[in-house]
């Protein structure tokens, strides 16, 4: 009796295309976008379209604008309204840190009361909160200082209380806390919470906590935000033209309303607009990119 085995199995893969060695010798075959020039091209026709439409149509009156554009009394009105801007700014996001903080404290007092805050001056229009500071002295004619309910030991009178320019700075002051305040908290929250519990168990004080750990984070999640707010306050310091306060937008008023030339006037606001905020957006630029060293490339 003999034995016999099964051939061995043939392992070796079956024979396939030939890849060539040489890559230089492989064909490059870049991909086709066909649409996408199509929109770059309509887009330029638009563009030279609108070009030429303000360079050729005479109703915009460059001459006029050229006129007005560095005039005296638009030179003050822009530095009017970088006043407003700066001050609406800064007493707001001043007030609207407390707040965000308030609202991320411990205490149910604390909380409700910088909700009630937020939840106020988030419903009332601005240009209400405006005229009622505007009109506090016809609301109130006196403020005393006493026992509440009970008499005052002194008082005075506010009809100098509040001027138009402080009326302004404080609506605008206080309205933006609100969505500051929202801004912030929400900056804060996006930071891992873990990294303040390992800073409390190294034995870091609380306020150290927060400015070297907390807020250098959180400000890459602020900024965006935060700048988008300033700009729409730039540009909304223009409702306190209601006031007769000497603004950009309120002088332009002024200025068509007496040499009706509209579109020209309406122009020299539009174009200081765009480059004031475009130097904002700028450095909005630069203080994000110092905010995201290590973070992003």
């Amino acid at each position: 009796m003999s034995l016999t085995s099964d051939p061995p199995l043939d392992k070796t893969p079956p024979p396939g295309p030939e890849v060539p060695d040489d890559h230089a010798a492989l064909t490059v075959v870049p991909v086709r976008h066909p649409w996408r020039w199509v929109a770059v091209a309509a887009t330029a026709v638009l563009l030279a379209q609108f070009v030429h439409g303000l360079v050729t149509n005479a109703g915009w009156e460059w001459d006029v604008f050229a006129r007005f554009f560095t005039a005296d009394v638009i030179l003050k009105a822009v530095w009017v309204t970088l006043q407003l801007t700066f001050y609406g700014t800064v007493v707001g996001f001043a007030l609207g840190i407390v707040l965000a903080f308030m609202r991320l404290s411990a205490s149910p007092f604390l909380k409700t009361v910088a909700f009630g805050y937020i939840w106020a001056f988030r419903s009332i229009p601005l240009i209400v909160q405006l005229l009622f500071w505007f009109n506090l002295a016809y609301l109130y004619q006196e403020l005393s200082f006493g026992i509440p309910f009970g008499p005052g030991f002194f008082s005075f009178d506010t009809m100098g209380l509040v001027g138009a320019m402080s009326a302004a700075v404080l609506g605008l002051a206080l309205h933006q806390a609100a969505y500051a305040a929202e801004i912030v908290r929400g900056g804060v929250l996006s930071v891992d919470r873990g990294q303040l519990e390992a800073a409390a168990a190294l034995g870091i004080p609380r306020l150290r906590q927060i400015r070297r750990i907390l807020l250098p984070q959180a400000m890459r999640s602020i900024l965006p935000n935060a700048a988008n707010e300033i700009i729409s306050l730039f540009k909304g310091t223009s409702i306190v033209s209601v006031m007769a306060i000497g603004e950009l937008f309120y002088q332009t008023q002024v200025i068509y309303g007496r040499n009706g030339r509209v579109v020209p006037l309406l122009m020299v606001a539009t174009v200081w607009y765009i480059l004031l905020t475009t130097v904002l957006s700028v450095v909005q630029h630069y203080v994000e990119r110092h905010y995201a060293k290590g973070a992003a490339r």
